[in-house]
This record gives C-alpha cells, sequence and structure tokens, in this order.
C-alpha cells in the first residue's frame, strides 16, 4: 500500500501513540509518503524511526494512487490536509490529538484497533459534500473550497450588511457581525456555536447561520444542497473578512460571492463499529451528567 502521513508538532504524550502507528503501518510492503515539516520535526525531537520515508510539501508531490491519507492533530490539521487531497479521491483518515475531534475521529487509545480494521477492509468509504468559492480576484484561487463552511465577517467593531441570493431569489439582508454558510460535515462546527442544526454527513443541504445578528427574529435556516448561494457585502469601513475553513483574506466591501456545490467531494474512512450518532452522544456528553463531568 501507500500510506501518506500528514502532522504538525506535538507534545511527548503523543510520542507512544504515533510510535504504535508507524510499527503497524511502515512495513516493508508500504511505501510512506509523509509532509516533510512533520518529518523533520519528528526527526528533531524523537528518536521514531520511518523506514524510507517519501517527503511530501504540495498536492503535486502525491500520487492519486495513495490508499490511504492520514493526518495526527486536531480537526484544523485534517481540514488542512484536505489541499492535499483534493479531488485525487484519496480516503482521509484523522488520529485525534486534540480536543473535540469530529474529523478527526480516532483516539490515541484506538489506533491499534482503528488500524487493523482498516487493513482487513472492516470499513465503508464516506463521501463528504464540499463548496466552491468564486468571486472577482479570488484571494483562494489556489483552492476556493471548503468541507466545513464558508464564511464574511466584519473586520472591525462595526456591523456588515450582507445582501443574500438563494438559486437567484432575495432572501434577506442581514445586518450582522457575519455569516456562516455550512455543509453537513460543518454543522458541527462554527455553525453550531452559532445555533445552527446538527445535520448527518449524508445530507444533502447547506445551512445558513448568522452570526449575532441585529435582527433577533433571523434565525438559521437550512436550503438543498444544490442551490446557489450569491452574497453581496457592504461595511462601513469598506473592507470584511472572508474565510473558507482555515484560510482567511480581506475583502474590500461591494464584492459579490458565488457559492455553489463543488465539483469533487472528499472521502473519509468509517468503521463498520462506528456511527455519527455515537460520535455526537460522546463528543456533546449527549445523556452524560454534567455535575459527575465537571
Amino acid at each position: 500500500m501507500k500510506i501518506a502521513i500528514f502532522g504538525k508538532k506535538f507534545d511527548d504524550a503523543f510520542e507512544a501513540c504515533l510510535n504504535e502507528f508507524l510499527l503497524l503501518a511502515c512495513s516493508d510492503q508500504n511505501e510512506i509518503f509523509i509532509y516533510k515539516p512533520f518529518y523533520d520535526f519528528i526527526a528533531a525531537n524523537t528518536c521514531l524511526k520511518i523506514h524510507k520515508p517519501v517527503p511530501f510539501l504540495n498536492h503535486s508531490d502525491l500520487p492519486d494512487s495513495i490508499d490511504f491519507f492520514f493526518t495526527f492533530g486536531g480537526d484544523g490539521t485534517f481540514l488542512d490536509a484536505v489541499k492535499f487531497v483534493r479531488n485525487k479521491n484519496i480516503p482521509l483518515i484523522g488520529i485525534n490529538t486534540g480536543r473535540m475531534g469530529f474529523l478527526a475521529n480516532i483516539p490515541k487509545n484506538k489506533v491499534s484497533e482503528s488500524l487493523h480494521l482498516l487493513f482487513s477492509g472492516k470499513y465503508s468509504v464516506e463521501k463528504r459534500k464540499m463548496i466552491a468559492f468564486d468571486t472577482l480576484d479570488n484571494p483562494f484561487i489556489d483552492f476556493p473550497y471548503g468541507l466545513n463552511e464558508i464564511t464574511v465577517q466584519k473586520s472591525n467593531n462595526s456591523l456588515i450588511n450582507i445582501y443574500i441570493e438563494v438559486n437567484g431569489i432575495y432572501l434577506h439582508t442581514y445586518y450582522t457581525d457575519g455569516i456562516i454558510i455550512s455543509t453537513p460535515t460543518g454543522s458541527t462546527a462554527y455553525s453550531m456555536s452559532a445555533g445552527g442544526p446538527i445535520m448527518t454527513p449524508d445530507c444533502n443541504a447547506l445551512i445558513i447561520s448568522p452570526i449575532a445578528s441585529h435582527n433577533l427574529s433571523v434565525r438559521p435556516i437550512v436550503i438543498p444542497g444544490e442551490f446557489e448561494i450569491k452574497l453581496t457585502i457592504e461595511s462601513r469601513n469598506y473592507k470584511f473578512l472572508a474565510t473558507i475553513d482555515s484560510q482567511t483574506a480581506e475583502m474590500k466591501s461591494g464584492t459579490v460571492i458565488k457559492l455553489a456545490p463543488a465539483p469533487f467531494t472528499i472521502n473519509t474512512i468509517i468503521f463498520h463499529t462506528h456511527h455519527f450518532f455515537n460520535t455526537i452522544r460522546d463528543k456533546l456528553h449527549w445523556g452524560a451528567d454534567i455535575r459527575i463531568i465537571s
């Protein structure tokens, strides 16, 4: 197999987990591609060894024939990895060293169990929908796609006006701190913290969630996933911030942004012993006694 590994810095407590992974994954039969800054960190700070690693720095260094792409970190690291796999149909798998872990959902104590399930074929591939971001002078031209969400937000203390059309029909002009356009994958991220609903990843829908709207009757709304959204943003200080997952850029007031379904999906791995309902129940402590948790 061909296996890619992507990660960032980690503390000493995670070294044993990474060592366990390397012992299982780095056999003579597997070709290991590893993100060069991550490899350099491992070489400088640990005694861990990787058998004949092939370093990579960007998506063009990775062949389309990679079998699995592993991330080591939290959900932010997982989102950063999307720019490497792009439309290659390479399955992404996240080993969680962060906190919540909705995307990087393999905990440190489940690495061995998860790899045995993976290498024995006891998994399914789940396709995650993406949003495409289009505008004149696009600051995200290298990779204008979001797996979690696309947001526009004020850049200082002044609220912004966001005029929204959905499939050519006027929806509303939001006077607000910002707006979140979320995929089902991102429904457990920023959108949820702004009061948006949780959706299962296989839904074909988008969520429009205002951020601290000046009109308290304005609520999040769910629309079909194939609809196109047009945003026109006006700001009194002549600029605002646009964000695609972990990418952020400052843009000029009056900019028109068009959002549409991306022409490809991102493949993630789901083990047969796992279900999304288990994840949200565990991560959000549904049914747990908060007096015990605290």
